[in-house]
């Protein structure tokens, strides 16, 4: 029985939380940002703070039980997942990737990981990754009747999975060898543009039903569709559509729809942004159960879901916060239910990782799971008023999209039209001009960067074929930007400089100056800071004037004609406001690659 908060002793001495009087308050604070005044109406208040998604989803400040009532764990719609496995939970499938091209060194590594808290290998082969033929020496130790094995191997996906069966066979582990054989036609053709067959996913599908019942055929990916700089929706709604079209091709080939449900494996991409990567393994089971419904699938059928931590999110400057990003994004994997997850070693930006990287890796899912007890709760995220309204808008908004390319023709056609890529390229100008206006920051890159920083070398990765949607990562121009002026630093011997001049006291100029300090740092661009007095001496050819708007109207005109005497030949001001001799200004919401390339250029710093 629920007995009601104003019985409970310790609810009773708190007075009732009332929606009108949290406005009050947050009007007061707004007020001092000037962001409301005192006209403001108290039922605005919410609207100043609310802001949108790339989907359109509306993220508000404030969430209560009647924006979305939970549901049950563990029944339809399945965004409340529950796995159970005797008396506990039974987690997650701990996956590491591997495709080091050396099949000695790819081998001794899956080894190391399976012996020390990873629980299946996703191995990528051909194009990427080692040659398929070596797919025995590769497994050669591995118990295939107890690690699950995911072959990744493009548009040799065919090829590859006829050695694993063979290899399978011969072992005689038919009957208990597990994993997913990696057939992707659709995810091929958006990741190179060419269409792989349908009928050689269907017929692997119906030889692993009827040979290998452990074995699932067919990947659902919606990682290009992130990779390519699309929203969660976006990515969402592709995924689906694939997942349809596969199962067309699977029931056409004669297997039940059970069966061909119970063959597709979602992969998904997770980042930093937690709520987000938790509601969005929430919302693909809804859609899923929404298809399976409407398919006439048995009741109690789920999407299996592998969850990867982003690539676009990952950094070559400042690789260790990868270390943090990725932890994030396991999190958000676990809590939202993830069947599977992958985390990516912090160096995989800069080449093929190092035992070390994969060590970190595997022991961030282990501590998720062993340490924290993340797994021992069933669904953390149910019944946050938060958690279950973005669930429930994602998946809406997923599968309007979704909608959109069934009616353009499937996914293949939608890919094949543009419509998919004109839609993505959309989203990701979006999200590139938030990151370049420092609205979506990247710590390390675009904030609190560290120009005096050696980043690890590693041996290149082998480059994975291209062609179709474009692969972007959220820190490209920055690290663009910190890549030219190393080259700028080799070809001279020093770097780019930036003169900070600073007016008054230290208390009145640090803030701004240390503002402009992290900006132009962010483009590789080193500073210095003094009197403007100081600016010849400093070597410096453009300058930055730092201090409060009081002292700007007294002193900024003075200060930009001493700073232009001297030789500057580009003068900013940390800060909003037009002033005498001050060619321009930088502030909290700027364009910062555009700041960054102009000073670039008025440093003579070539591209």
């Amino acid at each position: 029985m629920t007995v009601p908060p104003e019985e409970l002793e310790l609810a009773a001495a708190f007075p009732r939380a009332e929606r009108d009087r949290w406005r009050e308050m947050v009007k007061g604070v707004l007020r001092k940002s000037g962001a409301a005044d005192e006209d403001t109406p108290l039922d605005e208040i919410e609207g100043l703070l609310t802001r949108e998604s790339y989907e359109g989803v509306r993220i508000a400040p404030l969430y209560t039980r009647d924006d979305a009532p939970p549901g049950r764990p563990g029944l339809a719609p399945y965004v409340r997942e529950v796995r159970p496995d005797g008396e506990g939970i039974a987690g997650w499938d701990a996956r590491q990737r591997h495709a080091h091209p050396d099949p000695a060194v790819t081998r001794e590594a899956i080894l190391a990981d399976l012996e020390n808290g990873a629980t299946s290998v996703w191995l990528r082969l051909g194009d990427g990754g080692p040659p398929v033929a070596a797919l025995p020496e590769i497994l050669r130790g591995v118990l295939l009747d107890l690690a699950p094995v995911v072959l990744d191997a493009g548009a040799s996906a065919g090829e590859a999975a006829e050695a694993f069966l063979s290899l399978v066979s011969e072992r005689g582990n038919a009957a208990d060898a597990s994993g997913v054989l990696g057939a992707d036609p659709l995810g091929r053709q958006a990741r190179t543009g060419t269409a792989g067959p349908l009928d050689e996913a269907a017929a692997l599908a119906v030889r692993c039903v009827r040979e290998f019942p452990k074995l699932r055929a067919v990947v659902a990916d919606g990682t290009p569709y992130h990779d390519a700089g699309g929203s969660d929706a976006e990515e969402l709604g592709a995924a689906v559509a694939a997942g349809v079209a596969y199962l067309r091709a699977l029931t056409g080939a004669g297997l039940s729809v059970d069966e061909a449900f119970g063959q597709i494996e979602f992969r998904l991409a997770v980042d930093a942004d937690q709520f987000s990567s938790i509601a969005k393994l929430r919302a693909v089971r809804r859609l899923w159960a929404r298809v399976a419904e409407v398919s006439g699938a048995s009741e109690g059928t789920s999407a299996r879901v592998h969850a990867v931590t982003s690539s676009a999110m990952m950094t070559r400057r400042d690789p260790w916060v990868n270390m943090l990003r990725t932890t994030v994004a396991a999190f958000a994997a676990g809590v939202g239910g993830a069947d599977a997850v992958t985390v990516q070693p912090f160096d995989a930006r800069l080449g093929l990782p190092d035992g070390f990287a994969r060590r970190i890796a595997r022991n961030t899912q282990t501590l998720l799971l062993e340490e924290s007890s993340l797994a021992r709760v069933v669904d953390p995220a149910g019944g946050s008023w938060y958690a279950e309204s973005l669930t429930e808008d994602l998946a809406q908004a997923a599968w309007t999209w979704f909608t959109e390319i069934e009616k353009a023709g499937g996914l293949a056609a939608a890919l094949e039209s543009g419509l998919v890529a004109d839609r993505l390229a959309s989203t990701w100008a979006r999200r590139r001009a938030d990151i370049a206006h420092r609205r979506a920051p990247l710590t390390g890159v675009s904030e609190f960067p560290d120009l005096g920083e050696t980043v690890p070398e590693r041996d290149p990765a082998p480059r994975e074929p291209g062609g179709g949607l474009p692969v972007v990562t959220y820190a490209q121009d920055f690290e663009a930007l910190r890549d030219r002026s190393d080259a700028h630093a080799d070809a001279t011997g020093a770097r780019p400089r930036v003169f900070l001049a600073t007016l008054g006291p230290v208390a009145v100029h640090t803030a701004r100056a240390s503002f402009a300090a992290n900006l132009f740092q962010a483009g590789g661009i080193e500073t210095v800071a003094g009197a403007p007095e100081e600016f010849e001496a400093s070597g410096a050819a453009v300058a930055c004037i730092c201090s409060s708007d009081r002292v700007y109207e007294e002193e900024a005109a003075g200060a930009a004609r001493i700073l232009r005497d001297a030789g500057a030949v580009k003068i900013w001001l940390a800060g909003k406001g037009s002033y005498e001799g001050v060619d321009a200004a930088v502030y909290a919401g700027c364009d910062a690659i555009e700041a960054l390339e102009t000073t670039l250029r008025d440093l003579g710093v070539s591209e």
